[in-house]
C-alpha cells in the first residue's frame, strides 16, 4: 500500500481511513505499507508560522500489525508542485526495492491520484508491478485543471484497477479526466463497528459537563475551512434563541493543511455565542463515541467529500445527520430516515435542517441499523476479489 496519508504515533487521527482498510486486508493477505513523508531544508522556518507543519514521523513503525515505512522525499513547500510525483517516486524507490528483497509484493494500491497515484506508477514500472490507484475527495477533484492534470491523467491511464470512495467521484473526477464510468468500481469506506455504537446519553454528557436537558449539536473533523465550522458557528445564535441551553460540541484539530481553531474562537466571540460553542480538540478514534452519544444531531457544512466516515461514525452512534448537499455525502444521508441534506450554502435552509432535527422523534434503532449495513466486512469482500483478480494471471 503507497500513501503519504496514514497514521502514526506522532499523528494517530491522520488517514484513518487508509489505516482501516489496510488493517482488515491484511488480515486476508500479507500487506506492507510505504508512506512516503514531504520534507526539504525550508520545514524549519515554515513550522514559525505553522507550528503542525510536516511533523517528523518515525521512518518505520508496526501499526496493527502492519508494518508502516515512512522514506523521505524532497517537496519544497507551495512551490513546484508539479514536480512532487518525480521526487516521491524516487525518494521512495530505494525503499521499495529493499522490501522486494524480502517481501515478494505483486501489487502496488495506490491512494490519491496525485502525487502519490503517480509516483506509484513510477514505481509500478520500475518493479513491473501493477498498480491500483483509489480515488477519495477533494485533494483529487481540486487538482484538475492545474497544472498537475497532465500526472493525473498519465496515473488513470496507467493503473490496472481504479476504485472511488463514491459515485461522486466517479463522476466529478473520473469523467473530466476522459475516464469510461464502467472502469471504476465504487467501494465505499466502511464504519467500525466495535469503537462506533450507542452510548448512555445521561452519562456522556455528565462527563463533559454538560445538562441532561441541554439541546447538543456536534461536528467532528479537521479544522479547516473545507468542513464547513466557520459556516456553522454563525447560526448558533439563533438556534440558542430558540433552545436556551443549545451546545455545540467542535471535535477536531488542525491538520498538515491547516488550523482555523485561533479564527473560530475568535468567530465564536463576535458572534457573543463563545459560551454556546465548545472547542473539544482531537480525539482518538476509540474516544468519540463519548462525544457523539452526548449529542442530539451531528451537523457539518462541509464544502466537499469523497466519502465522509464521520457521517457513518454519527449514524452508528445513533444520530441523526443534517449536512450539505455535496460530493458523496447524498450516498452516505441516502434516506430522510438518517438524516437531511441541504443545498450548498443555503445559511437559512441549513439552521432550518438542525431544528427540525432537534424536533424530531428519531428512530434512533433504525439509524443504527442503517450505520450497521455500511459496515467494513462487504468492502473488503469486493477488494479481496480485485486484487485476487488482478494478481492471479501473475
Amino acid at each position: 500500500m503507497f500513501t503519504t496519508n496514514y497514521p502514526s504515533a506522532v499523528a494517530p487521527v491522520m488517514g484513518t481511513f487508509v489505516r482501516e482498510r489496510a488493517m482488515r486486508l491484511g488480515q486476508r493477505f500479507p500487506i506492507v505499507v510505504v508512506a512516503p513523508q514531504p520534507w526539504s531544508p525550508l520545514d524549519g522556518l515554515a513550522r514559525l508560522v505553522r507550528p503542525g507543519f510536516r511533523p517528523r514521523f518515525p521512518d518505520h513503525e508496526t501499526i496493527d500489525g502492519v508494518d508502516v515505512y515512512r522514506p523521505r522525499y524532497l517537496s519544497l513547500p507551495g512551490v513546484l508542485k508539479t514536480l512532487d510525483g518525480r521526487m516521491m517516486a524516487r525518494g521512495a524507490q530505494r525503499t521499495v526495492a529493499r522490501l522486494r528483497q524480502s517481501f515478494a509484493f505483486n501489487a502496488i494500491d495506490g491512494h490519491f491520484l496525485y502525487p502519490d497515484g503517480y509516483a506509484a506508477i513510477l514505481l509500478g514500472r520500475r518493479f513491473g508491478t501493477p498498480v491500483t490507484i483509489t480515488l477519495r475527495g477533494s485533494k483529487d477533484r481540486n487538482l484538475i485543471g492545474t497544472r498537475c492534470e497532465p500526472m493525473l491523467r498519465e496515473a488513470i491511464a496507467s493503473a490496472a484497477r481504479l476504485f472511488a470512495v463514491s459515485e461522486s467521484l466517479r463522476h466529478d473526477v473520473g469523467v473530466p479526466l476522459g475516464v469510461a464510468p464502467e472502469r471504476i468500481a465504487v467501494v465505499a469506506n466502511g464504519v467500525d463497528l466495535a469503537r462506533f455504537r450507542p452510548v448512555d446519553r445521561a452519562g456522556a454528557r455528565e462527563r463533559l459537563g454538560i445538562p441532561a436537558d441541554a439541546r447538543v449539536m456536534i461536528g467532528v473533523g479537521s479544522l479547516v475551512a473545507g468542513k464547513g465550522f466557520q459556516r456553522v458557528i454563525p447560526l448558533v445564535r439563533a438556534l440558542r434563541a430558540r433552545y436556551p441551553t443549545f451546545v455545540y460540541l467542535i471535535v477536531g484539530g488542525g491538520s498538515t493543511k491547516g488550523d482555523m481553531e485561533a479564527e473560530l474562537r475568535a468567530l465564536a466571540r463576535a458572534e457573543h455565542v463563545e459560551d454556546a460553542v465548545r472547542f473539544c480538540g482531537r480525539q482518538l478514534p476509540e474516544d468519540l463515541a463519548g462525544f457523539y452519544g452526548a449529542a442530539d444531531v451531528f451537523a457539518m457544512a462541509t464544502e466537499y467529500e469523497g466519502w465522509s466516515n464521520v457521517l457513518l461514525e454519527a449514524m452508528a452512534c445513533g444520530l441523526p445527520v443534517v449536512t450539505t448537499r455535496v460530493g458523496g455525502n447524498p450516498q452516505v444521508v441516502s434516506s430522510p430516515t438518517v438524516g437531511e441534506l441541504v443545498d450548498y450554502w443555503d445559511a437559512d435552509a441549513f439552521v432550518a435542517a438542525v431544528g427540525r432535527a432537534l424536533e424530531r422523534d428519531w428512530d434512533r434503532d433504525a439509524i443504527v441499523a442503517y450505520a450497521r449495513s455500511n459496515e467494513w466486512g462487504a468492502r473488503i469482500d469486493v477488494l479481496e476479489r480485485e486484487f485476487r483478480a488482478l494478481v492471479a494471471p501473475r
